[in-house]
């Protein structure tokens, strides 16, 4: 065939405009960006700001005010038993333990108020490092507290009021604030002081949290906290939270506030902090702080003489203006919309015939192989791919007759497999009970083959007052060990016809089985003979697995002599063993695919979940059977069934 060659390719064509695209949208961006107005990125930030200052203000307000109202709760019981020293120490350990935002509480009292204790007595709680209430007793010579000077304010205060900031006495390391509030006796007069210690790590976490305002990007976060400061301030502008702890009660921020073009706007705006104003337009002017450059944004802690304070240098919002994301979604929504106008026009000229071809397609997909494909003009790909529809057309049809051909012996070979199966199960036992008029023997068994059919076998009947019953395996699966199964079960029937010895019957098994036996097929075998009436149990093992015995509550192997399997050797000398079975006594017989099934991760069932199966449930054949069919198929889950399955139990009564 001669070779077709293609020009003008169909992805050039519209790659030259989608360049051309791009190229206007490069232009529109970099223009827009340029002429974008600082202005409107200040307002934009100012609002962010302020947004968030107002929330981060409520959430320190909302913190505070959970501290009163924890001790303001717990008033009435500390007053009720002040005639009571040791129920001091359980309520200050309750108030900490029921309130995770107080580091510490205490109850100081006045001099000598319960004398017994002594000058001091201080009931004191604290949460460790360990996040563990500790409890003790504060006061004495080296911690004199009647001394010290926020124990005499408060005295003469008696008054509700929040402490200055201090560190915390236990690691010296942690700033707290104290709410305190006076203690009265039933005579109106003042008898102690209730301090609850509230920790500022809180304040610097959500400081830290307000960087994130305008991005979640980690590295933007991080670029902020780098450019935007963010403090609490006392009323005379001392650190309360500070990014490096030493600065904090010891540095001042207002002695960082210099004028910049406006001579006066620095103390204006330190007046207002101090009078617990909110920052407005008229005040977001550059001013100098820490040596920057910048714009200062603050805000009063409500309940409280603190003030927020936001340090934004101008920098940073000069970079923010290059970054003004509403301005670039609507450039590139507008950019992006006119490239895909265009981008459309053109492929829908471009791809006129694909339309014509996919039509084609739907009349082939309905089951037209004969449709007629269209005339491609352009030697582009377009028209290699209808060259190669056509093929696919060709090579459809004769695929669709070869699969009806296949679909019909497969079908044919099913409803085979189908047939085979149903005569298989009918040739085993399957109507329980099975001597519903006996009341001295109980049996039950259950086959699950691995495919349609199986090799797995089991059989039993009653003759002279004795049950005869045997339960094997073929080597193999699918049909041959079906094939071989029905033999040896026809097989021990016609024999145990004859005699009730059951390795005679083996070795009648055997040698049939070996006679002309080209596949080396071979089959483990074990028949057993049960004198109903005395309760022994004559039995024979070619090579199959281990029947369980079990006996007054226990369960144990049954001791077999290591036979071979029938169909190996003609003429092997097979052994009859005999045991006593009792009243309620059980014997279980199974296949190896009970103890060989394996789950998902090729784990396998194993002998010692069968015992612990056997264990578990009653003694009841119905009940064992059932119980280890429902472990094995909880065990396995999803794993598919590698191998054939046969469970058999016998009960006399």
């Amino acid at each position: 065939m001669e070779e077709k060659k293609y020009n003008r390719s169909f992805a050039s064509r519209l790659s030259r405009w989608v360049m051309l695209v791009l190229l206007i949208m490069m232009c529109g961006l970099s223009y827009l960006i340029y002429t974008s107005q600082k202005a409107a990125v200040v307002e934009l930030s100012a609002s962010g700001f302020h947004s968030n200052m107002k929330s981060t203000v409520r959430f320190i307000s909302d913190v505070m005010s959970d501290v009163n109202v924890a001790v303001s709760n717990n008033l009435f019981d500390i007053e009720r038993h002040l005639g009571q020293p040791d129920q001091m120490q359980a309520i200050v350990e309750r108030i900490v333990e029921q309130n995770p935002r107080i580091r510490s509480c205490g109850i100081s009292f006045i001099e000598s108020y319960y004398p017994k204790q002594g000058r001091w007595f201080c009931p004191y709680a604290w949460r460790n490092d360990s996040m563990q209430v500790e409890t003790l007793q504060l006061g004495g010579a080296d911690y004199d507290y009647l001394d010290s000077e926020w124990f005499k304010e408060a005295i003469a205060s008696d008054s509700v009021y929040w402490s200055k900031p201090f560190f915390d006495g236990q690691d010296a390391k942690t700033p707290l604030v104290a709410y305190t509030h006076p203690i009265h006796d039933a005579q109106g007069r003042l008898v102690a002081v209730l301090g609850a210690d509230l920790s500022l790590d809180f304040m610097a976490r959500i400081l830290e949290e307000q960087d994130s305002i305008f991005s979640e990007d980690a590295w933007t976060i991080q670029t902020r906290r780098t450019l935007f400061h963010s403090y609490v301030l006392s009323h005379d502008g001392t650190y309360i939270t500070h990014p490096e702890q030493r600065r904090i009660q010891k540095g001042n921020f207002f002695v960082h506030i210099k004028d910049m073009d406006e001579p006066g706007l620095a103390e204006k705006i330190v007046g207002e902090m101090k009078e617990g104003k909110v920052s407005h337009d008229e005040t977001e002017k550059v001013l100098m702080v820490n040596r920057k450059e910048s714009y200062l944004f603050y805000a009063p802690v409500t309940g409280t003489d603190w003030v927020l304070v936001v340090s934004c240098p101008t920098i940073a919002i000069d970079c923010f203006a290059m970054l003004l994301g509403v301005t670039l979604i609507f450039v590139i929504a507008f950019v992006l919309l006119i490239a895909f106008l265009v981008t459309y026009l053109t492929v829908k000229r471009t791809a006129k015939p694909l339309k014509l071809l996919a039509d084609t397609a739907d009349k082939v997909a309905q089951g037209q192989f004969d449709t007629t494909l269209p005339t491609i003009k352009h030697r582009d790909e377009i028209c290699q791919l209808r060259d190669s529809f056509e093929n696919m057309q060709q090579s459809l049809a004769a695929y669709i007759e070869e699969l009806k051909a296949t679909t019909t012996a497969k079908a044919s070979i099913e409803n085979e497999l189908k047939i085979a199966h149903d005569i298989q199960m009918s040739m085993l036992p399957k109507t329980y009970p099975a001597f519903p008029n006996r009341n001295d023997i109980d049996i039950y068994g259950l086959v699950m083959p691995a495919k349609a059919v199986g090799g797995d076998l089991y059989d039993f009947f009653i003759r002279e007052e004795k049950l005869f019953f045997c339960i094997g395996d073929v080597s193999g699966k699918g049909v041959p060990a079906s094939l071989v199964m029905a033999v040896t079960r026809s097989l021990f029937r016609n024999i145990a016809a004859h005699t009730a010895e059951p390795h005679k019957m083996v070795m009648g098994i055997n040698e049939l089985l070996c006679d002309n036996n080209e596949t080396n097929m071979f089959v483990t075998l074990f028949v057993g003979v049960l004198d109903v009436a005395t309760g022994t149990l004559d039995y024979c093992n070619a090579g199959h697995n281990v029947p369980l015995v079990l006996k007054d509550g226990d369960v144990g192997l049954l001791s077999c002599d290591p036979n071979i399997p029938v169909g190996v050797m003609p003429g092997w000398a097979f052994t009859c063993q005999q045991m006593q079975l009792k009243t309620n006594d059980s014997l279980f017989l199974y296949t190896d695919g009970l103890n060989e099934a394996e789950d998902i991760d090729h784990q396998q069932f194993g002998m010692d979940r069968v015992l612990q199966t056997s264990k578990v449930v009653g003694r009841g054949p119905q009940e064992l059977v059932e119980a280890m069919a429902s472990a094995v198929r909880q065990f396995v889950g999803e794993a598919e069934q590698s191998d054939d399955l046969t469970m058999f139990a016998v009960q006399k009564r």
